[in-house]
Formats: C-alpha cells, sequence, structure tokens
C-alpha cells in the first residue's frame, strides 16, 4: 500500500477534533456521542478510529490543544526587557489568543471550550492531570514575572509571588468564564477595570485596615 503523506494525517486529524470541539460545544463532553463526533467530521467510523481509540481520547485532545493554545499565548511573559504590568499583559495575551483562534471563529468558542474542559476535569483523571500540569506551568511563569515586578519596586518585595501570580490566572480565568457566559467583554474593557484597580488610592483612616 502507498504510503500516505503525513501532511495528510495532520489535516485528517484536525478535521477530526474541529468537527469533535463543534459537537462537544453544542452539546457538553457527556451528551455528545461518537455519532456526533462523525456527522460533524463527516468522516466515517473507520477513518476516525484510524486516529482515535473511542471519544474520551478525542475528549484529551481537544482539551490538550485548546491548553497548549493557551499556554502559547503565554509564553513571551518574560521575553521583554521590561515587563508589561498586567493590563497590557492581559490585553496582549487575548490578543494572541484571538489571532490563534483564527479571524473566522466566534470570540466565544475558546472560553466556552475552557470552562468545559474545567467541569470535566472534576470527573475526569486524565483531564484534570492536563489541567494541572498547565495550572502549574503558568504560575511558574507569572511568579518570574511578579519578581520581575519586585525587583524593579512595583510589587512589595515582601509579596509571596505564587499567590500573586495565582491571583492574576484568576482574573484571567475570571474573564474567560464572563465571555463564555455572557460575551462581549473587550480584552481593552477588561483591562481598563484592572488599571483602575490597581491605581485605587484609599485615603489614611479609611479602608478595612482603619482603626474603629
Amino acid at each position: 500500500m502507498p504510503r500516505v503523506p503525513a501532511a495528510h494525517l495532520a489535516a485528517r486529524r484536525r478535521q477530526i477534533l474541529a468537527g469533535a470541539r463543534r459537537a462537544f460545544l453544542r452539546d457538553g463532553f457527556q451528551a455528545a456521542s461518537m455519532q456526533d463526533v462523525l456527522r460533524e467530521s463527516g468522516l466515517s467510523a473507520g477513518a476516525v478510529y484510524r486516529y482515535f481509540t473511542g471519544k474520551e481520547e478525542i475528549v484529551a485532545a481537544v482539551a490538550r490543544e485548546a491548553l497548549a493554545v493557551v499556554r502559547a499565548s503565554f509564553d513571551q511573559l518574560g521575553a521583554d526587557r521590561i515587563p508589561p504590568t498586567p493590563d497590557d499583559l492581559f490585553v496582549e495575551v487575548f490578543g494572541r489568543l484571538k489571532e490563534a483562534m483564527g479571524a473566522g471563529e466566534d470570540a466565544r468558542e475558546l472560553p466556552r471550550l475552557l470552562v468545559l474542559i474545567w467541569s470535566e476535569a472534576l470527573r475526569n483523571a486524565e483531564l484534570a492531570e492536563a489541567v494541572n500540569e498547565a495550572y502549574a506551568q503558568l504560575t511558574v511563569e507569572w511568579a518570574r514575572l511578579v519578581e520581575e515586578y519586585q525587583a524593579r519596586g512595583w510589587v512589595d518585595r515582601q509579596a509571596n509571588t505564587v499567590h500573586v501570580a495565582r491571583t492574576l490566572i484568576g482574573a484571567v480565568q475570571g474573564y474567560l468564564v464572563q465571555q463564555a457566559l455572557w460575551g462581549g467583554i473587550a480584552p481593552e474593557e477588561f483591562a481598563r477595570g484592572l488599571r483602575a484597580l490597581v491605581s485605587m488610592t484609599v485615603p489614611p483612616g479609611e479602608g478595612s485596615g482603619a482603626a474603629g
């Protein structure tokens, strides 16, 4: 039999995963069946099973691909000579995410897929491992960025870098959840809100730390 070119195999795999994403986004990981995946991919069962053993493996592949897109968007965190502030960084990262999704994609597709993945990770051990790995990598990168902030005197040097990193990641997750549920939230709007919060000035004698 003639050998199938690697490019053709890769294209078929992308076709299957694209169809699976559509099925999962419409029906959820649990409700979507292999028949739904086959229908959306436009391929026969034999063609799909050549690449994947079943739905669980396809779910894992879709999840890892989505997490890899997010991971790649943060790859340049420490590359700049002067680190970007969180508000500028978020605009840059979300811009990369939009590019990675393609100009014609629904802006809510990746956020909705990520929310599905996080939910599925609560019951799927393999998926939980992938999510935990991605979260750990992001935490390390964000902590390094916080160290840069501390070195420049932008952040209290006594602050726990991991705690600050997790807070920043939580802000990103919050944006993605809001985008998945309601949409219409531009990264620039999110950045302006964040900028207003971090520049907030509380007069002496006011706030929760003030003496009663």
